[in-house]
Order: structure tokens, then sequence, then C-alpha cells
């Protein structure tokens, strides 16, 4: 069977960057290449943050962690996701340059995959999510997972040509607002065996996303947004249309007004959106980390 031109470019790619593992290179690929596969495993165990952990502690049994890194690498640490509002989304997704961030540490707390690097943004593709393709009952359409950027398009479309199709960042922005009006969350990931950085927005719901499943189970594989949401009493009127859409279960209606659970507030914007007295807003926290802001970003990345 011939190697495809996308697998060529993954592995090129791979080849570029000091110092990473070929366990970690394998994995990449094998999660890019069958990712239906990969996530039905996970989600048959209905563990999916102890299968990752047992895969992790094997691989690092025969590839030890190289020098830098710390002895301990948990699934957390190499798969997870930076919730995004829906105008971040939408940013991401409308980029028009190529950008290369390599210092994400306060936007990204985890030991690893910090980088947020983006060749040719104007590459998307619109995936049928492997989470809910899992599902016995999934969350309708499929179609919300956005590849963004080569190698990763390409890869996506030449593996997965029946679960996948092209889209420009109109058709994008598309997904993103439906995913939005459904009460779906919004998930910038990232993942240390795919190259080290971002490659996809997932639009996430509890019932069938493992990472938001895991993470409730205290696997941290979400990081917060950096902002919770905040309640203004003079306007808030306890309708509770916002309560069935928190997909972190951070709202509850009591003495006829909202109330947010802080802790539990990921930052989402769902019950924004979902307002219609305009009485939620979102709010800066400090103490939830740093916002994924793609203004402040790009200009950052401007030569």
């Amino acid at each position: 069977m011939p190697i495809t031109p996308s697998t060529r470019q993954y592995w090129t790619e791979a080849g570029r960057i000091k110092d990473y593992p070929l366990a970690e290179k394998l994995h990449g690929y094998f999660y890019l290449r069958f990712p239906y596969f990969y996530i039905a495993t996970a989600s048959a165990s209905n563990r999916l943050g102890k299968f990752g952990a047992r895969v992790l502690g094997m691989i690092n049994k025969v590839f030890p962690p190289r020098p830098g890194k710390a002895d301990q690498i948990t699934f957390a640490d190499t798969y997870h996701g930076k919730v995004i509002p829906l105008q971040t989304a939408r940013e991401l997704v409308s980029i028009k340059q190529n950008i290369k961030v390599d210092d994400l540490e306060k936007v990204i707390p985890y030991q690893l995959a910090r980088s947020l690097i983006i060749d040719h943004p104007e590459s998307l593709v619109a995936l049928d999510c492997p989470c809910r393709v899992a599902r016995e009952n999934p969350c309708l359409p499929l179609d919300v997972c956005l590849i963004v950027g080569e190698p990763f398009a390409s890869f996506t479309l030449e593996h997965h040509p029946t679960q996948s199709r092209a889209i420009n960042h109109e058709e994008a922005i598309a997904i993103l607002e439906a995913e939005e009006a459904r009460g779906h969350v919004h998930h910038a990931f990232f993942k240390e065996a795919v190259l080290q950085r971002f490659y996809a927005i997932c639009n996430c719901c509890q019932c069938c996303c493992g990472a938001m499943q895991a993470h409730a189970s205290g696997t941290p594989m979400l990081a917060s947004s950096g902002y919770t949401a905040s309640v203004d009493e003079t306007l808030c009127k306890g309708c509770g249309n916002c309560e069935p859409y928190c997909q972190f279960n951070a709202i509850e209606i009591k003495d006829g007004l909202n109330h947010i659970n802080k802790t539990a507030c990921m930052g989402c914007g769902i019950c924004v959106s979902h307002c219609e007295q305009n009485a939620v807003e979102l709010v800066l926290t400090p103490s939830k980390g740093v916002p994924l802001e793609m203004t402040r970003i790009l200009e950052e990345a401007a030569p």
C-alpha cells in the first residue's frame, strides 16, 4: 500500500521536533489514523482516564520520559482541551496567517503540549466526532469536530474520506454557532503525541464526550477558559432557561435566582448565550487561568 502524502507530511513534521520520542510519534499517528478505534476502546472500558493511564504506564516503562520532563506523565498531561467561548472558536477558524507560539504555559497549564502552531489555517475539515460515533444513541449531528490546519486536515481527508469533508471558514463558523445553540461546549484540543500542538476544535456534550466525562470523574483533562459566569441579580428572573444547557452542572436555580457554582464553572459562556434577560456575563477570573486570547497571540506571532 503506497504511503499517502499526508502520512509523509506527518512524519516529516514529527521528525522536526527535537527530542520527540518514537513512542509519542507512533501514538500520534495511531490516534490520527484510527480515532474511532481509539475512542471506542476507551469508551468500552468506561474508564477513559484509567485506560489512558495504563497505556501511558506501559509506554513509560519501555520509553522513559525524555530529559527535562517529569518522571510521572499522566493521561491528563498528554491529552486535554482548553474551554473556549464562541468568539475565540470563531477566531481560531478565521485565521488567515500561519502562526507559531510556543509559550502557552499560563494558557494551557499542563506539563506538555503548550504550542499553538497553525500551518495553512485555511485548511479546515469537519469530522464525524469519534466520541459521538462510539455512543449507541449519540447527539446529532455527528460532523462537529473541526480539524484545523496542516498536516491534520489533509491527513483526516485522506484517511477518513467517508467521515470527513473539507469546509471553508464560513461553514466552520456555522457549525460552531449551531452547536452553541444546542448548548454544546467548544474546546481547543491539544495532544502531546499529535505533534505537541493544537489540532482541533471539538464541540462537546457531557453525554457523549469522553474528555468531559473523564474530567467530571477526577481526571483533569480540561482547562478552564479563564472566565467564570456572573449573574446580575437585578436582571435575572430565575426562569431557569440556562440551567439545562450547562454541561458542567454549575447552575442551580434557588430562591428565584440563578446561582453559579464558581468551582464547577469552566467559563464556556453557554449560559450567556441562552439567557433571554442578558443577566449573565463572563468575568475574567485569574484563579481559573489565562484565556486563549487570539488577538494578543496573533500580535505576538506577527513578524
